[in-house]
């Protein structure tokens, strides 16, 4: 294994999919032992976002809201077809994601994950299958798309793909990372 530090330039790939039909599967059951909630923010301040998004991205080299302006944070963290939705675990923020129903038709999955802390605890199959039910109890939807990259989370593809998104196309790109990292 080679081993790249801040700075060095990384290749990756993006893989966008998409779910074009509600899951018949009904909501796994809440994770038993644990204190969980999910809970909408309602034009959440952006110093909280960007608190969420390094908890659960730093690792996974998730950066591209942290160059953002804060007046296009602000805009998209309140704009009434976006919301942040946070999961609290035993009364901490363990992870969140965000639906954006933006596009007529479409609910995009956004930067969903959690937090190193709230990982190995068995909530992601449900966390997610839980943001998929949403997202598809929103007005008019029709579609569901997400995406993720070999950056994030190693079985972050194959839980997408479990809960019925089919991936529908993949890109290179490239970005400097922020922190050492073997490959």
């Amino acid at each position: 294994m080679a081993k790249l530090k801040p700075g060095d330039p990384i290749d990756y790939w993006i893989t966008y999919l998409e779910m074009d039909q509600r899951p018949t599967a009904p909501i796994p059951p809440m994770p038993v032992g644990q204190a969980l909630a999910l809970i909408a923010a309602e034009a959440p301040p952006a110093d909280y976002f960007l608190y969420l998004y390094q908890a659960v991205g730093a690792g996974h080299e998730w950066t591209d809201w942290l160059d953002a302006t804060p007046e296009a944070r602000e805009a998209f963290l309140h704009d009434p077809q976006v919301t942040l939705f946070t999961l609290m675990v035993d009364g901490w923020p363990g992870g969140f994601f965000i639906l954006d129903t933006r596009e007529a038709g479409i609910c995009d999955l956004i930067l969903f994950g959690l937090t190193p802390a709230a990982t190995g605890r068995g909530l992601g199959a449900w966390f997610l299958a839980s943001a998929v039910h949403m997202g598809w109890d929103r007005p008019e939807v029709t579609k569901m798309t997400v995406n993720t990259n070999t950056l994030d989370h190693p079985r972050a593809l194959a839980l997408y793909q479990r809960v019925g998104f089919v991936p529908v196309r993949r890109e290179q790109a490239t970005r400097t990372l922020t922190q050492a990292r073997e490959v």
